[in-house]
């Protein structure tokens, strides 16, 4: 029997929007599979550009006291400009091709979960769940995971993969000056090693972010702590954090869900809300783990944000990771009143640190 009244209504609107969705993406992805394809080409264009210029240095090099310096002067700029217009056009093939697998991973979960939809639809399962929202769980935390996934493929793409690609152009550079200028040669090799110390940081901060062995090693308190300071440091807004209570290890799941809640709210503090303050409380005794964040920024309507056709995933898949272990969140928030969330977690019976 189909699914009647607002519930049906619902199930049949998300249908419809995961099908223009998938549509969408289908069209685009055949876009940038033309780019992709057009632009490889041009890459292989000057690579072998690149690889008769390279050979006509060469020679240069062998009669090098026979040639005029004007001519010498041309071939070496000409490879420079050579160098420089296949570094760019690689960079944008890169570019486009981490586009290309997050659209292509993009269509495989839309399908997938319009299989799933449809299934539900045919069998008569409701999709509202508690009424709540025209999304089951499974389906939020699957698009949660998989919007966590493209980040982190794009801050791969954007940082450590393009600055690889710039180290390959920096070394390049090195080789050809090693013998005719060694004094710029020196100070690009100072060039390549302080990208290589900045490109390590950024590296050694996207694993962190991963998972902080911290987390691990010390536990929830120490971590959350860490965590703040950096934060505050690194984004330029005044981060006060307290922590009260009981100094204690949690039971490993419940530590990760308390961290990556804050990691969420601080990331929506700073990219959505516009805050220029932000305070963090943290409070731990035998019963509970107490975690708040408020900040003063742009605000939103909590009603919109989690009710049904949310555009978003992270408020509404954060209070189902609560609860789902037995807690419970509180969100308080307006339009240009900044925000407030507070969540408690349940302690669990792991013994306090000797």
């Amino acid at each position: 029997m189909a699914p009647a009244g607002p519930a049906a209504s619902a199930q049949m609107e998300f249908l419809e929007e995961t099908r223009a969705e998938l549509d969408r993406a289908q069209r685009e992805l055949k876009e940038i599979s033309l780019l992709v394809d057009q632009s490889r080409g041009e890459v292989e264009k000057l690579a072998q550009r690149n690889a008769t210029i390279a050979n006509s240095l060469r020679l240069i090099q062998t009669h090098f006291d026979t040639i005029p310096r004007s001519d010498i002067k041309a071939a070496y700029e000409a490879a420079a400009d050579a160098q420089q217009r296949l570094f760019t056009m690689r960079g944008q093939l890169e570019k486009l091709q981490g586009e290309q697998v997050n659209l292509e991973r993009l269509t495989d979960h839309l399908k997938r979960t319009l299989a799933v939809l449809e299934g539900s639809a045919g069998s008569g399962a409701g999709i509202g769940g508690d009424g709540r929202d025209s999304q089951p769980p499974i389906v939020r935390i699957i698009n949660a995971q998989e919007a966590e996934r493209q980040r982190l493929s794009k801050a791969m793409h954007d940082g450590p993969a393009q600055s690889l690609t710039n180290f390959i152009l920096q070394a390049e550079i090195v080789q050809r000056l090693y013998d005719s200028d060694p004094e710029r040669c020196r100070t690009e090799l100072g060039n390549l090693k302080s990208a290589a110390s900045a490109t390590f940081g950024k590296v050694r901060d996207f694993i962190s972010d991963l998972r902080p062995m911290m987390l691990d090693d010390l536990g929830l308190v120490p971590t959350v702590r860490r965590y703040a300071d950096s934060f505050g440091h690194k984004s330029g807004i005044p981060t006060q954090i307290t922590i009260t209570g009981e100094e204690r290890r949690l039971e490993s799941y419940r530590e990760v869900v308390a961290f990556r809640s804050l990691q969420e709210l601080l990331t929506n503090a700073r990219e959505y809300s516009q805050a220029t303050q932000i305070r963090v409380l943290l409070d731990v005794d035998e019963a509970r783990v107490r975690l708040v964040v408020e900040d003063n920024g742009r605000g939103f309507d909590v009603a919109q944000a989690l009710g049904p056709g949310h555009k978003t995933v992270g408020l509404p898949t954060l209070k189902e990771r609560v609860e789902l272990i037995g807690g419970q969140v509180q969100i308080e928030s307006s339009p240009a009143q900044g925000t407030r969330v507070a969540l408690e977690i349940p302690a669990g019976q792991v013994p306090a640190l000797t």
